[in-house]
């Protein structure tokens, strides 16, 4: 396995290439992630899908964060690494993009027809008719009903929430039928949807390469489409801070952050004939 920068170049120079982006990619936007270094001094267990299915007060409890967190992830900003994916699609580098990420920050920067493979925190469902609505609308409902909850300086949390232990008494709204609403969001212990799987299988097997960016690829929801590139005999290349699952099937592999290498990239394919000097 290849680990510079310009061999990551050289790896995508004139090819098409599939892009799966993971957690790793908006930290320097503000959003945690699940296995980041700092992350990592903070443990802490993701809500279940289970859980919040059966539940009440688990439910009330992961809205009661969601109050305090959601606002910094829907005011989150794109950052260096999101433009410059936007700009690699731009001028046509890309077979497709899918991420693992809820934020919508690749829409934010200008990308379009991206995959959201775990759906996005923007929206919320109805468990029992279904109906998808927005969830600021809900973040209104919320406020309305538990007065006196807002933004504290409570440590935002991967899941879109914050680190609030105090939910007693805290107050759910439910749908017009009488249902619980869950963000539109794929929990852990959760099935990604199949059509999602299949067009993400799709773009993969259509492009010359898969470069996945800011993944440590833990769970296999992102790991499948490296398997299924290894297996096609598309070459993989990963850009991140840190190990990942994937990296015994990567042709290269830059462990630096995606704000740095992602600009950088876009850069050297959009001017291959100069040099920039970055390693």
């Amino acid at each position: 396995m290849q680990r510079s920068f310009d061999s990551l170049v050289d790896l995508l120079q004139g090819r098409r290439f599939a892009l799966l982006t993971g957690a790793g990619l908006s930290t320097e936007s503000g959003i945690p992630d699940y296995r980041g270094p700092e992350t990592r001094r903070r443990s802490r267990s993701p809500i279940q899908y289970r859980q919040f299915l059966r539940s009440e007060a688990a439910r009330r409890r992961y809205w009661s964060r969601s109050l305090v967190g959601y606002p910094r992830v829907r005011d989150a900003r794109p950052n260096d690494g999101h433009r410059a994916i936007a700009d690699l699609q731009a001028r046509g580098h890309l077979a497709g993009l899918i991420t693992q990420n809820v934020d919508r920050l690749h829409r934010a920067a200008g990308s379009h027809g991206e995959i959201e493979l775990h759906g996005a925190l923007a929206d919320v469902r109805c468990l029992d008719c279904g109906i998808v609505t927005r969830r600021d609308d809900l973040q209104s409902r919320l406020l309305e009903l538990n007065p006196g909850r807002s933004e504290t300086d409570a440590p935002l949390a991967p899941d879109g929430d914050a680190d609030v232990d105090d939910s007693g008494g805290f107050v759910v709204p439910t749908c017009e039928c009488g249902g619980a609403f869950k963000p539109d969001v794929v929990f852990f212990g959760e099935s990604v949807p199949r059509d999602r799987v299949e067009r993400s299988y799709a773009i993969v097997e259509s492009a010359d390469a898969l470069v996945v960016a800011g993944s440590s690829l833990a769970v296999f929801s992102g790991y499948r489409f490296v398997r299924r590139a290894e297996e096609r005999g598309i070459p993989v290349a990963i850009v991140n801070l840190g190990e990942t699952r994937g990296d015994p099937h990567a042709t290269v592999k830059v462990a630096q952050s995606t704000g740095e290498v992602l600009p950088a990239l876009a850069h050297r394919l959009a001017a291959p004939s100069q040099t920039a000097g970055y390693r």
